[in-house]
Order: structure tokens, then C-alpha cells, then sequence
């Protein structure tokens, strides 16, 4: 909704919360002052959450997303393994990195399964399904070492997957995009914080 006043300043009403200010602005007639928001499909309203800004081909984005999942799945439950398995007062520092990775992977995968709904999707959690489409292998390991190491590896390979994946979606959908961003960095983190214990 748009307000003109006499002193030439117009006034726009988003339609927005009260709480959000209005925007009072100066303009000339005849300029438009409208600004350009994206614009959401018929479609989108209904079912899902793509924007005129998202040319990504809507399949494959699932499947990449139902392919990260899966990875994140495996992580989770290799790292309650070694949670669990890991014993010893010399063991507690890498105990306390295994279950805050549980819980930061957990919230990585409801990302991915969350996006891959919003795009009209399901997530697939099947367990044949997810051990064909995770990116990394379960490796188990039996000492610390050998979990820390396979805990390792697979965070690098989930790391290349990200890029990978960022990579060929691009600015086609940018939203997505974002979120695997964000996962990646946190990925980054992950394998630092493995690399310090072995270190150690």
C-alpha cells in the first residue's frame, strides 16, 4: 500500500508485522518505487519453496540433498559408536568431540531432509537407500586412533562432497545453496577439531 503526502514524501506499507518500520522515501513522479522482490510461482505457493531466482533442475537438487542426508545419517551413527565405545581419562576430550558431532550432524541432516521438503521432496531414509547413496563407508575402527582416523576421512570426503555439491548448483538456487554452505563450514570445523586429537 503506498501513501502519498503534500509534502511529496511517499510512504510504502509492506504489508509487513507493525512491528517492521515503514519506508518513507522522496521520489519524483512517475519513478517507480516499488522494490524488486522475488517473485514467488503459482506452484511454489502451494507446494513448495522455489522462487523465479531458482532455475535449478528440482530433482536433482533433492537427489543431492537425499545423497547428504544419507551421509549424515552414517555420520551419526559412527559417531554414537565411538561415543560409546571410547573409554578412559585419556579418552574423554575425544568422547566430548564425538557426541557434540552427534548432535551438530543431527542438525545438519534435519536441514537437508527440511530443504528437501520445501523443494517438494521427501526424505529418503531407507537403510539399503541411504548405505547406496552416502558418500562416505561405514568404517567402525577398533582403537581411538583407528575411530578418530575413520571419523577423519569420512569428514573429508563429506567436505569435498559439499563443495562438489555447492559447486554445481551454483547461483541456480541459491537457498540451497546457503544451506549446504553452511554445513560445509561447520564440516571444516569438524575435521580440524579430528585432526587436533591425533595430534594430541
Amino acid at each position: 500500500m503506498r501513501s502519498v503526502y503534500a509534502n511529496g514524501l511517499v510512504a510504502i506499507d509492506r504489508g509487513m508485522p507493525s512491528v517492521w518500520p515503514r519506508i518513507t522515501m522522496k521520489v519524483s513522479p512517475g519513478v517507480n518505487i516499488m522494490p524488486s522482490w522475488p517473485v514467488v510461482r503459482q506452484e511454489g505457493v502451494e507446494g513448495n519453496a522455489m522462487t523465479l531466482g531458482d532455475k535449478a533442475n528440482k530433482k536433482t537438487v533433492i537427489r543431492l540433498l537425499n545423497e547428504a542426508l544419507a551421509t549424515e545419517i552414517l555420520c551419526i551413527l559412527r559417531y554414537k559408536r565411538h561415543y560409546f565405545m571410547t573409554a578412559g581419562i585419556s579418552a574423554r576430550r575425544a568422547k566430548a568431540k564425538f557426541l557434540q558431532h552427534v548432535a551438530e550432524e543431527q542438525a545438519h541432516a534435519d536441514q537437508l531432509a527440511a530443504r528437501s521438503v520445501q523443494l517438494g521432496g521427501e526424505p529418503e531414509l531407507s537403510l539399503e537407500r541411504m548405505l547406496n547413496r552416502s558418500h562416505a563407508e561405514q568404517v567402525e575402527g577398533d582403537s581411538l586412533v583407528e575411530m578418530i582416523t575413520a571419523d577423519l576421512l569420512a569428514e573429508r570426503i563429506a567436505i569435498e562432497s559439499y563443495r562438489t555439491m555447492s559447486a554445481s548448483i551454483g547461483d541456480e538456487d541459491p537457498t540451497t545453496r546457503q544451506v549446504l554452505e553452511q554445513i560445509l563450514v561447520q564440516e571444516e570445523a569438524h575435521a580440524e577439531s579430528l585432526a587436533s586429537l591425533v595430534r594430541d
